[in-house]
């Protein structure tokens, strides 16, 4: 199983060419060399899929009928600017003008791990998103994990 749970500060340079961290390739070198890299549904920020959980998500989407309109425009929307990015022999994905831009992307970024794929952040955007949350982590956390029983987690 894929568990993409750490942070990383890194940096990416001009042409948009990011190193990843040896402990994240450590997930990522038994899952192949290619990736697919995304904007995100609800941040400013990209997503970075290995390409089996890729795979699966296109499966559930291909589920939908696409003989309804809003299926045809949701599927549009959530693969608009998808990108599929091999990792070069340095350990490196180059982040494509378009959604480095979409990403508001500088120099430093920040690499958020999220259970099955990773974001990249700006690393501003990041902390502002961050702490921003933390405002209300309790109560989200009481939302979000109240519900599960103790034998779950």
């Amino acid at each position: 199983m894929i568990n993409f749970y750490e942070t990383y500060e890194c940096k990416i340079d001009d042409k948009g060419r990011l190193k990843l961290p040896s402990s994240l390739m450590k997930h990522l070198e038994h899952l192949g060399g290619e990736v697919v890299v995304k904007r995100a549904v609800f941040q400013d920020c990209l997503e970075v899929y290995p390409q089996q959980t890729w795979t699966k998500r296109m499966e559930t989407l291909g589920k939908l009928n696409m003989y309804v309109k809003k299926n045809l425009q949701f599927i549009r929307t959530y693969t608009s600017g998808v990108k599929t990015v091999e990792i070069d022999k340095a350990e490196r994905i180059l982040i494509s003008r378009d959604l480095k831009s979409y990403a508001k992307l500088e120099k430093e970024i920040v690499i958020a791990g999220m259970i099955d794929y990773f974001e990249i952040w700006d690393k501003t955007a990041y902390e502002e998103n961050i702490k921003t949350d933390e405002d209300d982590f309790a109560n989200l956390t009481e939302e979000v994990m109240g519900n599960i029983s103790s034998d779950e987690h």
